[in-house]
């Protein structure tokens, strides 16, 4: 198999980051209905039950029964969330995001290094020689100018 080149492994991980992304927004958007449908029947469970108080269909009753135990699935949903388990699935989650930070990364080939090494240590010589050359020609005879015209 071919090496694939820089353009198609970024294209690639936009894809996967789409995807993935697309694929939380389905999950927000079914526990937002799941949640949006356990209000709405726990919100009309009461009132069927206020103003048809002496008359109960079975209709009613399953309704209010139904009501009743997708509230306490929430309800169990919402005390099972404050474990431990996800204090470890958080810590996994974080080394799993730098994993696939790190691939994302564009990491140079060894002549570039090269290539960039040789660069830096041309400039550390230029900027070095010329700091000595202004230290020695121009600011030391300068000062002992100025400190010769004080006596």
């Amino acid at each position: 198999m071919a090496k694939k080149s820089k353009t198609q492994r970024a294209k690639a991980s936009a894809a996967r980051a789409a995807r993935k992304e697309q694929a939380l927004k389905e999950e927000a958007a079914a526990k937002a209905n799941k949640n949006a449908e356990a209000d709405a029947a726990a919100t009309e469970a009461p009132k069927k039950r206020f103003f048809k108080k002496a008359e109960k269909s079975d209709a009613a009753v399953d309704g209010g029964k139904q009501a009743k135990a997708s509230a306490k699935a929430v309800e169990k949903k919402v005390e099972k969330a404050p474990e431990k388990k996800p204090a470890k699935k958080r810590r996994f989650g974080f080394l799993k995001d730098v994993r696939s930070e790190l691939k994302r990364v564009t990491w140079p080939t060894k002549q570039d290094v090269l290539r960039w090494s040789v660069v830096v240590v041309v400039a550390l010589v230029f900027f070095g020689v010329y700091v000595a050359v202004l230290d020695n020609v121009v600011i030391t005879p300068l000062l002992i100018a100025i400190s010769g015209l004080g006596v």
